[in-house]
């Protein structure tokens, strides 16, 4: 590899070995020289997708008067109180769009017979915001944000879009549904939900052993050999003919990449050791605390991110039939058993504390954004990260008032720092059509059952306002 005046090294070059292959990121070698030049991913601002389930604390009346979700302010200078959900990242104001106070009716039953069937259809209607044919056999729903977004910008990268999930991934439904509308929250098309990946092996040989065969990726698991091992040698020769900046670049990524390996090595190991194990149900590559999985997977998003693998991510972190527990957040009853709360207020906090430890993760993934460069800005300056959950208040079961952040600058897209509340009786997707153009999909007109456009700003030099309870 020489790189000579008007030469330069290709945004979409790999390193291959056997059953290895990996994406560099942007570095300063991808320049030519005394060239315009622009790259392949500026034009397309990359989109995360994370589905929470069963609501908030402050989806009910008492939890929103008690601000557990949504400010008092709307505008630039809400404050985060003390017990709001969104304190724990505070220290990310400038990176946060909160919306509160739209619905998701499309969850809701439309029929009789649909009564009930909440939990098997909130996953589907999410990023989709179709209301889900009830039905065992033929699926029927609508497209994804997620996958409108890679079906027009992310053609250029080896993976158009990539699906994760931290749950189970064959949950069992009922009331008639089929059991797509519960595990998946991409769909490809109405008729064509998409799978999501759990185990963080099968997405980082997804990642990095791209256009390799199975039995190659097989045979470098059985080897224990790290797959930078596999590249040794093109690496070697990249770094000789790279300058002292990208040099270091390159260090750090593939440091990153083997730091992250080794961590699946470990929970791989230590799930096969024989001990007991808290998820015993669970493939041997899934951590059994539900804190380092999630990590694992912010780590494997910003890698997907940073070398331009994908552009588009759908993450499920948490599904409505949960009864997994979370004893860090002080609370030792079950996610799903505390959000039925009985509108009994000390319980309604049990489930507060619980959701807001669960949303606390968030700041890990969005400093690892925040630290990662891409070019001239940070990855969280070019994404646009969707968090949120389709149910209102799980208590009840209702799809109103569903909490929802927009988080990153998505290339400009974004101010961050504001606190928008929707009218009462504002769907959602009027949000997404708003975020959608901005994203470029200028043709956008209507998505799911929005009925209009909803600002995803705050005009500069209007009062702020003081919400009402």
């Amino acid at each position: 590899m020489k790189f000579i005046t008007g030469k330069h090294l290709s945004r979409r070059t790999f390193l291959r070995g056997t059953g290895a292959s990996v994406a560099l990121p942007f570095m300063d070698a991808m320049v030519p020289a005394g060239r315009a030049w622009r790259d392949p991913a500026a034009g397309s601002t990359r989109l995360v997708c994370m589905m929470e389930a069963m609501g908030c604390a402050g989806g009910n009346d008492w939890g929103d008067s008690q601000r557990l979700f949504a400010p008092a302010i709307v505008g630039r200078d809400f404050e985060f109180e003390t017990q709001s959900q969104l304190k724990p990242l505070e220290e990310y104001r400038d990176y946060l769009t909160v919306v509160s106070q739209t619905d998701c009716r499309m969850a809701e039953p439309f029929r009789a017979e649909e009564i009930g069937g909440d939990h098997d259809r909130s996953t589907a209607v999410f990023l989709t915001q179709a209301h889900p044919r009830q039905t065992e056999a033929d699926v029927f729903c609508g497209k994804s944000i997620d996958q409108i977004h890679a079906s027009r910008f992310g053609q250029e990268t080896a993976l158009p879009s990539l699906e994760l999930t931290v749950e189970p991934v064959d949950r069992g439904c009922g009331y008639n549904y089929h059991c797509a509308y519960t595990n998946s929250q991409s769909w490809a098309s109405a008729s064509e939900p998409l799978p999501s990946i759990r185990e963080p092996r099968a997405v980082f040989d997804q990642l990095f052993g791209a256009g390799d065969s199975p039995a190659d990726r097989a045979g470098r698991l059985r080897t224990n050999r790290s797959l930078l091992d596999f590249i040794a040698t093109e690496l070697a020769q990249l770094k000789r003919e790279l300058g002292a900046t990208d040099r270091r670049a390159l260090d750090e990524y593939t440091t990153h990449m083997r730091e992250l390996e080794r961590r699946i090595q470990l929970v791989e190991a230590q799930n096969n050791s024989g001990e007991e194990r808290e998820m015993p149900e669970a493939p041997s590559g899934v951590p059994d605390k539900w804190q380092d999985h999630m990590a694992l997977m912010f780590d494997l998003q910003v890698l997907a991110l940073q070398a331009d693998v994908t552009r588009v991510i759908s993450f499920i972190t948490g599904v409505d039939s949960s009864n997994r527990t979370h004893p860090e957040s002080g609370v030792n009853k079950s996610w799903h058993g505390a959000s039925h709360h009985g509108n009994v207020p000390a319980s309604i906090m049990d489930f507060h504390a619980i959701t807001t430890y669960r949303l606390s993760q968030m700041a890990y993934f969005l400093e690892k954004m925040k630290n990662t460069m891409d070019g001239d800005a940070s990855l969280l300056d070019k994404t646009a990260i969707v968090w949120g959950s389709p149910m209102g208040d799980p208590n009840l079961h209702n799809h109103r008032r569903c909490p929802l952040i927009l988080m990153g600058k998505a290339n400009g897209a974004l101010e961050g720092n504001m606190h928008l509340r929707a009218p009462q009786e504002t769907p959602m997707a009027n949000v997404f059509v708003s975020l959608m153009q901005a994203l470029g999909h200028d043709d956008m007109q209507y998505f799911g059952d929005s009925t209009g456009e909803f600002p995803i700003s705050f005009p500069r030099g209007v009062a702020v306002s003081q919400v009402g309870a």
